[in-house]
Formats: structure tokens, sequence, C-alpha cells
């Protein structure tokens, strides 16, 4: 069970990241993000109404909060690098060093102990996730200096995901939904003095993108509270890397909605990252 939520939210994220890209290359990427997190806010409170929480503690809240400062960072520097048309060196960058930094984290310092199984797992998904981003796009001829800005999107939107999993997995599962809505609120304030000054791009958007911003923000919040219910039920290292396998979705429908070639990198990625989810599953 705990593996399918895992999945689950990486489905969400893969649809997030695939529909929130094409949004972003038709609106300035401040104005996808924002409205993105206030959709996310929004789903969040409804989610934490809803589900019973025994006890929130501030605890819960901050580490809530600073798991929400961590998305919406991520969020604001993959955008903002979709924006250069280099979705495959960002994307990959941004899962390959999020997720090695968070199952480190969770092995050195939180005391995961992964089974010989789920190591093989991970050990196959990061060079998976890299070959069905794209492979070796860092050099494939991009302009240096473009490439060089991308690329420093990609590891700081990691750094965004990898807080974002680490703090939302100390939460106690007896605080329910509420830290996912404490992150969401962060989100919005971190990312507030941007959308603060990108103000007049907002009223120029069209109420129809506004919305579908709006409605990229509440599934990655759906995908957030999936991992959270995951990361309580096994071990962090293994949450992470089974819900950092979201690149594989916007690439599925690269080829199956927009009638993209699949390359020799890819389909090897997609097999590999098959071959992943079972042996995280198992192990």
């Amino acid at each position: 069970m705990a593996a399918l939520l895992a999945l689950a939210s990486a489905l969400c994220y893969g649809l997030v990241d695939f529909f929130g890209g094409i949004l972003s290359r038709r609106a300035h990427f401040t104005v996808v993000t924002f409205l993105g997190q206030i959709g996310g806010l929004l789903l969040a409170l409804v989610a934490a109404l809803v589900v019973p929480a025994e006890a929130v503690r501030p605890a819960d809240a901050l580490w809530g909060a600073l798991s929400g400062v961590g998305s919406g960072t991520a969020m604001h520097f993959l955008n903002r690098g979709l924006t250069r048309g280099a979705m495959s060196v960002v994307i990959p960058l941004s899962a390959v060093t999020g997720v090695a930094l968070s199952v480190l984290c969770g092995v050195f310092f939180l005391g995961d102990r992964p089974t010989v199984l789920a190591w093989l797992g991970i050990g196959v998904t990061v060079p998976a996730l890299w070959l069905v981003s794209g492979g070796a796009a860092l050099g494939r001829g991009e302009p240096g200096s473009r490439t060089v800005r991308a690329s420093g999107d990609g590891l700081i939107a990691s750094l965004g995901v990898a807080v974002q999993y680490i703090g939302l997995a100390q939460a106690d599962p007896a605080s329910g939904v509420w830290p996912v809505a404490a992150g969401r609120l962060a989100a919005v304030a971190a990312l507030l003095p941007s959308a603060l000054r990108h103000a007049p791009r907002f009223r120029r958007q069209s109420a129809k993108l506004q919305v579908q911003s709006l409605a990229t923000g509440a599934g990655a919040a759906l995908g957030l509270i999936l991992y959270l219910e995951a990361a309580h039920r096994q071990l962090l290292a293994i949450a992470v890397v089974l819900a950092s396998l979201y690149p594989a979705v916007p690439t599925v429908l690269g080829l199956t909605a927009l009638r993209e070639k699949v390359t020799r990198k890819q389909a090897v990625g997609l097999v590999s990252a098959a071959v992943a989810i079972v042996a995280l599953t198992l192990g």
C-alpha cells in the first residue's frame, strides 16, 4: 500500500510538471508558480479539515512549513528553467540530485536501513531518471551561458526537492494533513515578494490560464499528501525514490500525447525505472 501511495504521488507530480511546463511557456513562470501554490493551499486546507488529526504540535507545523519553503523554491526554479527551454537539463538535475540528497540524509541522519533489494532499486533509480529525462542533454551543443544558468536552476531546485521530502516526513502521523497545509502557506509567503515584483503580469493573464495554474498547484498538493502517507508507512529513502520517479510521466505523455519519438536512452531508462519499482516494492 505504501509503495502504491508513493507511486501515485509520482504520477501527480509528473502530471503537474507536464502541464506546468506547458503553462510556463504561455505565461511568466512567476505567475504559474505563485498561483499554483495558492491552488495547493486551498486543496490542502480542505483536505486538512476533512481528514481527522489526533493532535497537531507546533513542531509538525514547523516541519511542514520548512517543507513548503523547499517545494516553493523547487517549483520556482524548475519553472524558470522550463521557460528557458532547458527541460532536459533541469528535470534530470533536480530529480536525480534531490533523490540522492534525500536518501543520504535518511540513511546517515535518520536511521533508515534499506534492504539489499531496496538498495538495488535505489541504485537503479538514479541512472534511470537521468536516462528517462534525456540523458546527456548537457552535451548537446546548447549555448554555454544558457546551459550554466539552466544547470544552476536544476541544482537549486534539487535542494528544494530534498528539503520538501525530508521536512514533510518528520511530521507526526497524528497531525494528519495539516503539515501539508502549513507548507503551502509557507510556500505562498516565500514566493510573495517575487509575485509582487511581477504584479502587472498577473493582470494580463486570462482567467483560463489562472484557473489552470491553480489546478496544477492543487495537483502538486495532492502529490504531497500521498507522499506524506507513504513516508509514514515505510522508510523515507524508499518513499522518496518511488515518489521521485515522476520524470517518467512527462516522458510517457510526450511519447503518447505529443507523439514525440523515444530515444534509445529513454527506452533503457523507462525499463530501468520499472525494474527499480519492482525492487523497491518487494524490498
